[in-house]
């Protein structure tokens, strides 16, 4: 976070757009994923596709292993501050984001709410307001988070890889999904071409990017994508604008579904 956002608001001020980021307050336990490595050979694939070691440095690799979890966003206020002072929305993406995308399908309701405690309190210790929004770490729901964070005062949520937004049941809430692909899960760099023909039919679209891939190695295939969005008469706007717009059109409500889409190691909420 401390390289990649700075290289993010940077990106985006050269096309003079808002976004909305998702950060991470709690502990850096990226070390753990080697758990995934032995139990998932698709996240193994994953890693080696996508140059993981390029990605996030090899002390990354160790923290919450052989090196202690250092915190992220909580431990940058004023870089959180900056992003708001700089024209973009900053929301609530997770307090350990390794620990809910491993262990969440084995949690109860418990230890999903001090999960939320931990995380809210975090954010609104940097930033000095209550969060708005919910983006859930590598975009995992189960019932019983669903049942959690409706006791939480969010406004709006962005928690799947829908194809289109919706109220999601038991909620309340828009779920407005990132509907793009990552550049992770089409190749990295070589992968810009299908995401901007995904843009070509027009629409409404969310494309996820990440500090560590798209404000690091990937900078130059996101400059790419922004130019592209640009010449194809995109207009950049932050989530909220986006949610306000379609509620009032109107939206379908159902509940999330559970399902492995293309590119991913895991299943995602749609």
């Amino acid at each position: 976070m401390e390289r990649g956002v700075p290289s993010l608001l940077d990106t985006l001020a050269g096309f003079r757009v808002p976004a909305t980021f998702f950060l991470s307050f709690g502990p850096d336990n990226s070390g753990k994923a080697v758990f995934q490595l032995l139990r998932n050979p698709r996240f193994l694939a994953k890693m080696l596709r996508t140059n993981a070691p390029g990605l996030y440095g090899f002390r990354t690799a160790l923290y919450g292993t052989l090196l202690p979890a250092p915190m992220i966003a909580s431990a940058l206020p004023g870089l959180c501050r900056e992003i708001e002072a700089r024209g973009h929305e900053v929301e609530f993406h997770a307090w350990d984001h390794r620990a809910w995308q491993d262990a969440l399908p084995r949690k109860g309701a418990a230890w999903i709410r001090e999960w939320f405690l931990r995380g809210c309190a975090a954010y609104e210790g940097a930033l000095g307001h209550r969060p708005r929004a919910f983006g859930a770490p590598a975009w995992l729901l189960t019932d019983e988070a669903v049942e959690v964070l409706r006791e939480f005062p969010f406004e709006y949520l962005s928690c799947t890889r829908a194809a289109a937004p919706f109220v999601l049941e038991g909620t309340g809430l828009v779920e407005f999904p990132s509907d793009l692909p990552c550049l992770e899960e089409v190749g990295g760099g070589s992968g810009v071409p299908r995401i901007l023909s995904a843009l070509d039919a027009g629409g409404v679209h969310v494309l996820p990017v990440h500090a560590e891939a798209e404000g690091g190695i990937w900078r130059d295939a996101f400059v790419e994508i922004l130019r592209g969005a640009s010449d194809r008469g995109y207009e950049i706007r932050p989530l909220s604008r986006l949610v306000a717009e379609c509620r009032r059109e109107g939206l379908p409500g159902r509940p999330f579904r559970t399902v492995l889409l293309p590119g991913r190691a895991v299943p995602c909420s749609v």
